[in-house]
C-alpha cells in the first residue's frame, strides 16, 4: 500500500483514519470495527463491502 495514498484514505463512515494490514489485505478503522479490503492493489471503500471485525479480533 502506498504511503502517499494511506495518508488521504480515511473511514467512508467516521472519517476516521485507517490501519493497512498486510497480512489481509484490508484496511482497518478501529473506531468503526471494520475491516475494507484491498482487491488488485485498490482499495474498496464501500460500506457494503467491508467486514465487520468480531469483537474479540484485535484491531
Amino acid at each position: 500500500m502506498d504511503k502517499k495514498l494511506l495518508d488521504i484514505l480515511v473511514c467512508p463512515l467516521c472519517k476516521g483514519p485507517l490501519v493497512y494490514k498486510k497480512d489481509s489485505e484490508e484496511l482497518i478503522c478501529k473506531a468503526d470495527r471494520l475491516a475494507y479490503p484491498i482487491r488488485d492493489d485498490i482499495p474498496v471503500m464501500l460500506e457494503d463491502e467491508a467486514r465487520q471485525l468480531p469483537a474479540d479480533e484485535e484491531v
